[in-house]
């Protein structure tokens, strides 16, 4: 009965894959026999994640820079002749405090990162993902794309962007057999989040200690996600267990009510 979760042999694309959520993915795809080719500015992240794992292929990208993603797909294409799967994973935080105290650049670059840089990929990727007979895009969002994030509006406005773009591909693509969805995780624990949480409780002026309670509070479960529990749903729903799943919105955050 597990063959329908089966992606060996898949070509798989992992944009910031060289540590934190997107390198976890690419574990669970390689474990799963995927082939993996992982992107990212880290030269020195994705020589590590090499080292340690040698079947991962590798390749500067900074997804805002039309043609750093140009010669990216141009690399998948060499070494994959295709691609079946695309995980639209790079993202920044972008910057901490009220609007009134943002620079436009601040805003600009973390846009730039988090939509336009998921359209450069889709659109490169869109040509060869009809050439699979199960293409899949993966969009990463944020529980920060379905509400509002007091002192985060730049990335609240980048991830609920992500969610229209992606239920808009759903629609453009499902003709071709192509699923496209969007994954919202909530707070992911590990060091992204604690500067996350660092950078709020400097803006409200609070124990970082407290505001860390309030983001585990907020959560049913009463705790983060893993990186794990991400890339779980990142490998089902790239597989066929989830062959009708498309233009969906996939919360994965302990049903988290606010955000702080």
């Amino acid at each position: 009965m597990f063959e329908q979760y089966s992606v060996k042999g898949k070509s798989v694309l992992i944009t910031a894959g060289a540590s934190g959520l997107g390198l976890e993915i690419a574990k669970v795809f390689l474990e799963a026999g995927a082939r993996v080719c992982i992107s990212d500015v880290d030269r020195n992240g994705m020589q590590d994640a090499a080292q340690n794992h040698p079947e991962l292929l590798t390749y500067y990208c900074d997804v805002a820079q039309e043609q750093d993603v140009d010669k990216l797909f141009e690399f998948v294409k060499e070494q994959f002749s295709g691609l079946d799967i695309l995980i639209n994973n790079a993202g920044v935080a972008g910057p901490t405090g009220y609007v009134e105290t943002l620079s436009k650049e601040d805003w600009d670059r973390c846009l730039a990162v988090n939509i336009t840089g998921q359209f450069l990929c889709a659109r490169r990727a869109v040509p060869l993902l009809k050439q699979s007979s199960e293409g899949v895009m993966i969009n990463m969002s944020s529980i920060g794309g379905h509400m509002g994030f007091p002192g985060r509006a730049a990335y609240s406005s980048s991830k609920w962007a992500v969610v229209g773009f992606t239920k808009t591909l759903a629609i453009e693509l499902g003709q071709h057999g192509i699923r496209v969805n969007a994954i919202l995780p909530g707070a992911v624990e590990g060091p992204r989040i604690d500067a996350v949480i660092a950078a709020k409780a400097k803006t409200l002026g609070l124990p970082v200690e407290q505001v860390h309670a309030e983001y585990v509070s907020n959560a049913a479960l009463k705790r983060m996600v893993s990186a794990r529990d991400i890339a779980n749903m990142a490998l089902f729903n790239a597989s066929g267990a989830a062959r009708s799943v498309t233009g969906q919105a996939l919360v994965v955050d302990g049903f988290t009510q606010m955000l702080v």
